[in-house]
């Protein structure tokens, strides 16, 4: 049976080849003069471009042929259900794909979703070590001496011994347990009350209830659990203000988990030691945002996640999910829409 399968972002033509070569009956159309136009290497959510009403055309005749979709469709993903009458299966390009789902109403249709879930494990554990590190080394402090061109010895702290709180389990969390650990770092995880978690590398699993019980203890507090009505909003005044002064808050997941501007307040009244963010309630974070001035803040563009490797990491994964879907097996990282991720 002829599959056809559209690729609704820009990946290399080596890539494309690698999909066509995969089995002879794939048809893949791949069109990247009508793609958003990539900014930087791996980029999934890059504006449209200004097309004509003919080219624009031209795309929705070959969306509407889709079997199966590579990422979203651009030109409007909550018309997906309507304008691909054929459409069984959608392969995300991102781990958090539950927004998309519910605003687009897609979560609500029959079409089978699966994410990229855990091609961004790696480099987002990477960065999560490098905030910790920045802060237990004191370099905001170094930073400072070295503006001021002052030479003086000091002390720092060891990242070794100290204790994490992993706030999400899955993929993404899993590894930042094993980096962490194999620092030397006591860890705990937080995961879904009743779930059951094998994971290496943890001493102890709470879950949501035991959060305040535990903040107090904890040196580097690491978010990276999915956007849930459940987990919105989850770090607010009241879990700041339990955490100590040398506490580091790190959030790789999504801004919407913790109060912004308790987080600013803490922050600016050194409540606590430092924030790592790759993520913001509002993004673009705005340039009236305290956060940028703030010195004792690493902010990183919503990028942690992106490597130059990532292409083709999804595209493995692509593959590997096209087998499981066309012998009718399960698939890897299928969306739920009940858990939302």
């Amino acid at each position: 049976m002829t599959i056809n399968v559209v690729i609704g972002t820009y990946i290399e033509p080596e890539l494309v080849e690698r999909i066509e070569s995969y089995d002879d009956d794939l048809v893949v159309h791949y069109r990247p003069d009508l793609l958003p136009a990539p900014r930087y290497a791996c980029d999934h959510s890059a504006p449209p471009r200004h097309l004509s009403l003919e080219q624009i055309e031209e795309w929705r005749t070959i969306a509407a042929t889709a079997d199966v979709f590579f990422d979203f469709d651009w030109f409007d993903p909550s018309t997906m259900a309507e304008r691909c009458p054929n459409l069984k299966w959608i392969q995300g390009t991102s781990a958090g794909i539950g927004g998309v789902m519910q605003r687009t109403g897609l979560d609500q249709t029959s079409i089978v979703t699966t994410t990229a879930g855990g091609i961004h494990a790696v480099p987002l554990a990477e960065f999560a070590l490098m905030g910790a590190l920045y802060f237990v080394k004191g370099m905001p402090f170094l930073n400072a001496r070295k503006a001021q061109h002052h030479w003086e010895r000091y002390t720092t702290r060891q990242l070794r011994g100290l204790r994490a709180l992993v706030v999400g389990l899955g993929g993404m969390g899993r590894e930042i347990v094993r980096v962490f650990n194999a620092m030397g770092v006591e860890v705990t995880g937080l995961g879904r009350a009743g779930g059951h978690y094998d994971v290496a590398g943890l001493t102890r699993v709470i879950d949501r209830s035991q959060l305040d019980s535990v903040l107090p203890d904890i040196d580097i507090l690491i978010l990276s659990s999915p956007l849930t009505k459940d987990t919105e909003g989850m770090i607010g005044a009241h879990q700041l203000g339990l955490l100590g002064k040398d506490s580091i808050l790190i959030n790789i997941s999504r801004g919407q988990l913790v109060d912004e501007q308790a987080l600013v307040n803490a922050l600016s009244t050194h409540a606590i030691a430092g924030a790592c963010l790759d993520v913001f309630a509002q993004e673009p974070l705005p340039a009236e945002s305290a956060l940028w001035d703030l010195d004792n803040v690493i902010v990183s563009p919503h990028s942690a996640s992106t490597v130059r490797t990532e292409n083709r990491d999804l595209v493995e994964v692509f593959l590997e999910n096209l087998g499981h879907w066309r012998n009718g097996e399960p698939m890897r990282n299928l969306y739920n829409p009940v858990t939302g991720y």
